[in-house]
């Protein structure tokens, strides 16, 4: 509490579930069956990969839901529905062109590793020894941390205020929802800074 007032966990939680690895194993896969990942013969091996990995992931972000609302199509009668694809296309290029593959590869393993736990005591032992004033914010329809994880964190930390915020979007519901965001956050921020 002497350095940080308050401590917001946003849309995470406190370890790896197997949900997670296998989505993340699912991305590596895509990684390695890319020949010029394997190749490694410079950053930019694996794009193709990765613009797959990138797809991969993207699905866990949003929801069957939210889908249905921003890739339907907009002609009820075409014979192959491409709208959804092209927005996955366009989103696994879209990092491949920014963002290295094996960089990638390493942000998936260190997920696999998350524990807060590890060596604490467990994770509640390890979250029992925060003092600061803590925000635990979930979205209610984020697969990769859904709610109970959020829930529970709260309760792990004892006097945490829990935030579920509601969200057509998933997990990316808290990169989407900024006024619903906001709305949770102004007030912690403005105690911050009192």
């Amino acid at each position: 509490p002497d350095v940080v007032k308050e401590a917001v966990f946003l849309a995470t939680a406190t370890r790896v579930t197997p949900f997670m690895t296998a989505l993340n194993e699912s991305q590596r896969m895509a990684l390695l069956a890319d020949p010029t990942f394997t190749e490694a013969k410079n950053l930019d091996g694996g794009k193709k990969g990765l613009s797959c990995a990138r797809s991969i992931a993207l699905i866990s972000y949003r929801t069957f839901d939210g889908y249905n609302f921003t890739q339907s199509e907009d002609d009820e009668d075409c014979m192959f529905a491409d709208k959804a694809a092209s927005y996955q296309r366009y989103q696994g290029k879209k990092l491949s062109d920014r963002f290295d593959a094996y960089s990638y590869w390493y942000l998936t393993k260190t997920l696999d590793s998350m524990n807060v736990g590890r060596g604490r005591g467990g994770v509640d032992n390890a979250l029992s020894t925060i003092k600061s004033s803590c925000h635990v914010i979930s979205i209610d329809s984020d697969v990769l941390f859904p709610p109970k994880h959020g829930k529970a964190t709260a309760v792990a930390l004892g006097k945490a205020r829990y935030h579920e915020l509601s969200s057509l979007y998933g997990h990316d519901g808290f990169l989407i929802e900024n006024e619903h965001l906001c709305h949770i956050l102004r007030p912690v921020v403005d105690k911050a800074l009192s």
